[in-house]
């Protein structure tokens, strides 16, 4: 750089938390509630009060009550990030994933501690990867798995033998396309399986809108 040149100033076009949550609220319909029959006017009380955690939360609810666009999503997830709020900032952030790849549920079943490998709870909160036979075979006529992120709904862990609804988020979403509702799955941590679930949804991707 030359002396004396000067250099222009790029202002930071990041929005704040307020300005995050004021732009995800008004991506919810007036009459949208929550089971508390709170609506998105009840949340713009709690940001003009810098309540935005408790805004968070409630947008949350709100997003889980209605199909809303993935921008809303986007805009939740970096707001619980600036908050440091990791549980919802993982579950805006697989809400995203699950926009852009589609949503498989299940009902899971883990085997019990005695006859199982695993004897610690899981994690629910996404961050496990255990393999899954959906059906196919390999080359040479074998079992092959694949891989899907695991989020236990309602529940911070799944406990060995437990019983709970979760979510699945393929590694490889093209592998899933066969999968049906009603149809029997098996997790496996290793060569030996871990639990068994029933497909009760899949949902293709909701919107091709491409992330900011």
């Amino acid at each position: 750089m030359r002396a004396g040149q000067h250099v222009p100033v790029v202002e930071d076009e990041r929005m704040d938390v307020p300005e995050l949550l004021e732009a995800a609220s008004l991506l919810v319909p007036e009459e949208a509630a929550t089971e508390n029959d709170i609506t998105v006017r009840d949340i713009w009380d709690y940001l003009v009060h810098d309540e935005w955690e408790i805004a968070l939360g409630l947008l949350e609810e709100l997003g889980e009550a209605r199909s809303l666009p993935l921008a809303f999503w986007e805009q939740l997830a970096e707001a619980a990030d600036e908050l440091r709020l990791e549980r919802s900032a993982a579950w805006c952030h697989w809400r995203c994933s699950e926009l852009r790849n589609g949503v498989i549920r299940a009902d899971l079943t883990l085997r019990p501690a005695a006859e199982a490998r695993r004897t610690t709870p899981l994690s629910g909160a996404g961050v496990l990867r255990p393999m899954w036979d959906i059906g196919h075979l390999s080359p040479t006529g074998g079992r092959a798995v694949s891989i899907a992120r695991l989020w236990v709904e309602n529940m911070p862990v799944l406990e060995p033998g437990g019983r709970a609804t979760v979510r699945l988020l393929p590694l490889t979403p093209s592998h899933w396309t066969h999968v049906r509702p009603g149809q029997r799955i098996t997790m496996h941590e290793d060569r030996s399986v871990a639990g068994t679930a029933v497909v009760v949804e899949v949902r293709r991707p909701a919107t091709t809108t491409p992330a900011r």
